[in-house]
């Protein structure tokens, strides 16, 4: 019996672990029991965490779509060496250096021989949309710039082509394109830079500023920007054969007019796809590329002597 006026405190125990003993007909079994002191709950991984990890795999995914676009519709330069069936072969181009020209024929202009380095060509169907677009203003602008040298021109030139005609009329009726200048490239000279694997006319070396004439009388098809040709005229000669002339730093003719032979047409110069100052003459059999035939043989045919 505890002394009077003293009281013990009960004193609740605390247990980390404790054991429990269940009785069964006088056996008895041990159980083990977690206290809360050494209980830990699991922690469930929050939301905003998953979110937060799973935003690097997202970043990637849209990394990896945007460079396998950028794989796909792109600009490519053109470096030296280069012509379009080794340019399609490098980057894939689905249909060959056909569809490459396809794709850019607004950039390169009716002879797919003619590209220069520095020369952009969209690869893709997408890029080649929006080339065209830009292509197609650069074309607008410089049209219009174009009918106004050509207004401005032909007052000078109708002045002028009289007497020039008359001074360089051959009995023949044919004459050579330019006076008094030497051929750099001839007719079908081998090469890679050309598609077609070969030059599909002549270069006359002149500088810019060089009168040119028409080689026969006829009625001229074209005049005007030409893509890789620069300024160039057309002309349908009166026994059925066309004359084309390119890389003119000026046009005296416009489309519909009638010439004769020996009549200016236009100056020399270097528009276009060129290295330098030089007319590049063409004989065809019909107005397009791909129709030429030996223009310096043509020329000797009709009496004219060349070189």
């Amino acid at each position: 019996m505890p002394a009077k006026g003293k009281h013990r405190r009960p004193k609740s125990q605390r247990f980390a672990r404790s054991i429990a003993v269940a009785g069964t007909g006088g056996a008895a079994l041990a159980l083990p029991l977690m206290g809360a002191t050494g209980a830990h709950a699991a922690t469930p991984q929050s939301v905003s965490e998953k979110a937060v990890q799973s935003l690097p795999v997202t970043q990637k995914s849209a990394e990896k779509t945007a460079a396998k676009k950028t794989s796909t519709v792109h600009t490519y330069s053109v470096r030296a060496g280069d012509y379009l069936s080794k340019i399609a072969d490098e980057q894939n181009v689905s249909g060959g250096w056909k569809k490459l020209y396809a794709d850019n024929r607004s950039a390169i202009g009716d002879d797919p021989s003619l590209i220069h380095p520095g020369l952009k060509l969209s690869i893709g169907k997408k890029a080649r949309t929006s080339t065209t677009k830009t292509e197609s203003s650069h074309s607008s602008s410089s049209s219009k710039a174009k009918k106004t040298e050509k207004a401005e021109s032909k007052s000078s030139s109708k002045s002028t082509s009289a007497t020039q005609s008359s001074n360089t009329t051959s009995s023949s009726g044919y004459t050579l394109p330019v006076t008094g200048a030497t051929i750099g490239t001839g007719y079908r000279v081998a090469g890679s830079m050309w598609s077609s694997g070969y030059h599909t006319g002549v270069d006359f070396v002149v500088p810019t500023g060089t009168s040119l004439k028409a080689v026969a009388a006829g009625t001229v098809v074209s005049a005007g920007w030409g893509g890789a040709y620069g300024n160039q005229v057309v002309i349908k000669l009166n026994d059925g054969y066309y004359a084309q002339y390119a890389h003119l730093s000026q046009l005296s003719v416009s489309a519909g007019q009638t010439v004769t032979e020996g009549q200016q047409i236009g100056l020399s110069g270097a528009t276009g796809n060129v290295t330098g100052p030089h007319l590049h003459f063409e004989i065809r059999t019909t107005p397009d590329y791909g129709s030429d035939v030996d223009p310096v043989a043509y020329l000797r045919s009709k009496g004219v002597a060349v070189g």
